[in-house]
């Protein structure tokens, strides 16, 4: 019975809605629903929106962490490339050195520890660079940088070795002025710069003579650079004359050196071997 009444109430409406009862019913209905219908629109569009703004700003941060760690690794291998000019340079200078001066054997170091300071007698002034006996390396080889003469190496390890350098109070190098071919005892000062000695009175020097290696006693080669002069003391009564000597290596900032292994130093204190086919007579 109740399926029967439904079917007929459907059948009923149908017919209604066909011939146009139900038109002013669906304006009203359209015109109530409408307001709703348009906020619901724009609460969707709005969440459309709001939902790509999200995805975008994600998006954005994203990218901006990505170009963040850009800018930190080339600030960092900025940073690198501005260490490596500077070392590049002074390698570049050292081979220029070696290229002029072909004559000699090179051995290349850096710079490992200082030791600058005093002990129970004077003053220290030491490098320890890296490379030892097994690269080649003596007591008593000639260090140096394009700059000049650094000093000599007093001790040596298997991979390290200690150089003396002659700005230490301890180091005597027999040196000779450029102009007047003047020669002289070249010392260690106790305020880390260079003394000329005994430089003969009839011997005309200036501020500014250029001061190189003699090669006199066999410990150091001649014709290396040791420093240029910026003071002379010279009185009639005394046997020699003296100069104030500026070195011209920069010994506060020594990173890379270079060993001369193809020089072995004598020093001509040291008693002469007899040549071949001569006999000792003492």
């Amino acid at each position: 019975m109740s399926f029967a009444v439904l079917g007929a109430v459907l059948v009923l409406v149908f017919a209604l809605s066909q011939l146009g009862y139900f038109q002013p019913v669906r304006g009203a209905v359209r015109t109530v629903l409408s307001p709703v219908q348009a906020v619901m629109t724009n609460l969707a569009t709005g969440a459309g929106k709001s939902a790509f703004n999200i995805r975008e700003l994600q998006d954005l941060r994203q990218r901006t962490n990505e170009l963040q760690t850009e800018v930190n690794r080339l600030q960092v291998e900025n940073a690198r490339l501005a260490e490596l000019q500077p070392e590049n340079e002074k390698l570049r200078q050292l081979l220029n050195f070696t290229r002029n001066n072909p004559w000699y054997d090179y051995r290349a170091a850096a710079v490992v520890g200082h030791r600058f300071g005093e002990d129970t007698s004077n003053l220290l002034f030491y490098i320890f660079i890296d490379v030892g006996a097994r690269d080649g390396v003596a007591k008593g080889m000639p260090v140096v940088t394009d700059r000049g003469l650094v000093g000599r190496v007093t001790a040596v390890g298997p991979t390290v070795a200690e150089v003396l350098l002659i700005i230490d109070p301890g180091s005597a190098v027999n040196g000779r002025v450029v102009n007047s071919r003047a020669t002289g005892l070249v010392r260690g000062n106790i305020d880390g710069g260079l003394v000329m000695e005994r430089i003969p009175q009839g011997e005309t020097i200036s501020p500014g003579d250029i001061v190189l290696t003699s090669g006199l006693g066999g410990n150091f080669p001649d014709k290396l650079v040791i420093g240029q002069m910026t003071e002379v003391f010279h009185r009639d009564l005394d046997m020699f004359q003296s100069a104030r000597v500026r070195p011209t290596v920069d010994f506060g900032k020594l990173e890379t050196v270079l060993v001369i292994t193809t020089f072995t130093p004598r020093g001509f204190d040291e008693p002469l071997e007899p040549a071949d086919g001569e006999e000792n007579t003492d």
